[in-house]
């Protein structure tokens, strides 16, 4: 995990209320509806909780621990708590609006402390890990870890970044099996692929041995206009 930037002095380590009128130019708290708060070493969420409308708060890159604070927030629809010390997640069940929860990079070590969040049925989006920060949490290398959370969140339609559901699915998925298929491609000894008959057929021209070019199988088409038809009607 990356080392966290740090801004101001002990007295951003907990959100007051003089923090959120600074930050966010609101005299109301109540007036706030998003809210940035991240990078800046935060242990103590404080008075967050009365930012009672805020629909989207990015707390990540702190030291946050305790999500108690967050209880109030009814209509918050995205969450991002990446890169923090979180473990305990009861409550965001509170949390009854909520959509998009980004947890990666956090101390959640177990499958069944994540079953308090299927009470939450607006959720869609989640995130525990991010390969592209090198963010994750213990759980992820359980190997059931990807099974079990479609067994407690059979409705998301992401997670992790990948599309399970809704628009986009299947051509997530099969871009997906190319990449693993040219992957498995690039080791095989160069014999193999010219004799391989799966993804790519090799066209030679007869009259020229060093003229190759590779051709896409007629029925792979197909399946990826299919595929792109479903996804546009």
């Amino acid at each position: 995990m990356e080392v966290k930037d740090r801004e101001g002095s002990d007295e951003n380590m907990k959100v007051t209320v003089q923090m959120l009128k600074s930050r966010t130019g609101q005299f109301d708290l109540e007036s706030i509806l998003f809210l940035k708060l991240r990078n800046i070493g935060i242990t103590n969420l404080g008075c967050i909780g009365d930012c009672v409308n805020v629909e989207r708060l990015d707390l990540s890159g702190n030291d946050i621990s305790n999500l108690a604070p967050l209880t109030s927030l009814k209509v918050l629809i995205v969450l991002n708590l990446s890169a923090n010390r979180i473990s305990n997640l009861d409550p965001l069940c509170s949390c009854e609006n909520l959509q998009n929860l980004n947890l990666s990079g956090n101390l959640i070590s177990s499958v069944d402390s994540l079953r308090s969040l299927s009470e939450l049925k607006n959720l869609e989006v989640i995130r525990l890990k991010d390969t592209v920060c090198n963010f994750s949490n213990p759980v992820c290398m359980n190997t059931a870890y990807h099974s079990a959370m479609l067994e407690i969140f059979p409705k998301i339609k992401s997670l992790d970044g990948e599309r399970l559901s809704g628009r986009g699915s299947d051509l997530y998925q099969l871009c997906k099996k190319m990449e693993d298929s040219l992957k498995e491609m690039l080791f095989l000894p160069l014999e193999s692929q010219e004799l391989s008959t799966g993804l790519w057929i090799q066209d030679r021209d007869t009259t020229t041995t060093t003229n190759h070019h590779l051709i896409a199988c007629p029925s792979f088409i197909r399946h990826i206009s299919r595929v792109l038809q479903n996804i546009l009607h």
